[in-house]
């Protein structure tokens, strides 16, 4: 029997993906869905555009699928929207939210849809780790207790629920036994790991742990600001295998809108912790939203400036998608889209402009990197540094190299000497 998934959204979603793929290793993975057996899609249901991504991705399956292949649609789409979705698409064969991936292989098998009342969590399940065979994303917790304007997460994921300590760690070694060395933490709210557990400096405890173990390369995404601390940051600039990688969504920076946007947080408190994490050499990403309802041209002109002066080295430009049952959605300042657009369009050439500055401080450095393979083309082999995450942040081009017989997942020593527009080109020489 063949399997083909499509494993839509964020990391998050990936990791669940991964998890039905260990629950049906039985199968054998196809990419053609024409020839699949059991087709899987794993929505998101996160704004707009993501919807839009997951219905569109379920038509064409549904077009291009052999008569007698099962479809499984899973995920938080359909979570959120499961009467709806069931009653317009009568050609899906199993509907699933978020809380059965577990026991996906009983669904299948009983050709069943099923929606269980909580979130799945991953516990000690044996999942397949999907595109790298040296890095793997590991979920620290599920949900989120934030109330931010905007999302419309914690109405379909519930509040969080944070995996204890030794089980995040023995995860970790199972997959180094495995072969694996480069990690990513991921959650929706990283910095509140173990808040759920009456325990505030959580994080700080898994680094602290994540130091005993030898040979891995470690990078935490998600810090939400009002959770996130000076003493985490500190944690995280001193700890031996954790990197100082920052992923801090900042959403905006007015005290004005960060209140209407009600992320708990100042913008002195903003600053003051952005300012600490360039205490070291450090890799600092963000995500903006433009046109939220009440956005004054004034608000909008601070956040350029403020981009422009500090200068992120990866920057997601969100615009504001309206959400049913935010807070955000009953708003009745919201912005016209072509004022959105006009406000991206001029975000967008400051962040391109940054992202170029930053990126010219890596030429001429010593840059430890691990190797990817050879890009599509074949002409170059691509690395990326290990202070970055896999396929968001890039990579750096290699055009020359002093070391012969490159393996995958290796870590070599590269001098980037080309910036050709947003792309490092290097050498190997070590």
């Amino acid at each position: 029997m063949k399997l083909h998934l499509i494993s839509l959204g964020c990391v998050k979603n990936l990791v669940d993906s991964e998890v039905m793929l260990g629950k049906l290793k039985n199968y054998q993975l196809t990419q053609d869905i024409k020839e699949a057996d059991v087709i899987i899609i794993n929505t998101c249901g996160f704004i707009e555009s993501a919807k839009e991504e997951s219905i569109n991705t379920i038509l064409e399956t549904i077009e291009e699928k052999k008569d007698n292949a099962i479809l499984v649609v899973a995920g938080c789409l359909i979570e959120r929207y499961k009467e709806e979705l069931a009653k317009e698409l009568p050609e899906v064969d199993i509907f699933t939210g978020v809380g059965d991936y577990g026991r996906i292989d009983e669904l299948i098998a009983k050709k069943q849809s099923q929606f269980s009342d909580e979130v799945y969590l991953i516990h000690n399940e044996d999942r397949i780790i999907t595109n790298s065979n040296y890095h793997a994303y590991i979920k620290l917790s599920e949900g989120c207790n934030q109330k931010c304007s905007f999302c419309a997460i914690p109405g379909f994921k519930g509040r969080l629920n944070s995996r204890n300590i030794d089980e995040v760690i023995n995860e970790i070694k199972r997959l180094k036994e495995k072969g694996y060395i480069d990690f990513s933490l991921a959650s929706q709210d990283s910095s509140s790991y173990l808040r759920d557990k009456g325990i505030r400096d959580g994080l700080e405890r898994l680094i602290d742990e994540i130091d005993k173990i030898d040979g891995i390369n470690v990078r935490i995404l998600y810090l939400y600001p009002s959770t996130t601390t000076k003493r985490l940051v500190k944690k995280i600039l001193n700890s031996k295998n954790v990197q100082n990688y920052f992923d801090m969504p900042i959403q905006h920076i007015t005290d004005r809108m960060l209140k209407i946007m009600k992320r708990g947080s100042s913008v002195n408190k903003l600053k003051e912790l952005l300012h600490l994490m360039r205490e070291k050499f450090s890799f600092v990403r963000t995500s903006v939203i433009i046109g939220h309802p009440g956005e004054t041209k004034e608000d909008f002109e601070i956040l350029k400036n403020f981009l422009k002066e500090y200068k992120f080295d990866r920057v997601n430009i969100f615009a504001y998608s309206d959400e049913e049952g935010t807070s955000a959605y009953n708003r009745k300042d919201k912005i016209e889209p072509e004022i959105i657009e006009k406000r991206i369009k001029e975000i967008q050439k400051v962040i391109d402009k940054t992202t170029r500055e930053r990126l010219k401080l890596y030429l001429d450095k010593n840059i430890e990197c691990f190797m990817d393979g050879l890009t599509d083309d074949e002409l170059f082999y691509s690395v990326r540094p290990k202070l970055w995450t896999p396929e968001v942040d890039g990579d750096i081009l290699i055009n020359e190299s002093e070391v012969d017989n490159l393996e995958i997942g290796k870590v070599y020593n590269v001098i980037p000497n080309q910036l050709a527009k947003d792309q490092l080109i290097g050498k190997i020489i070590k």
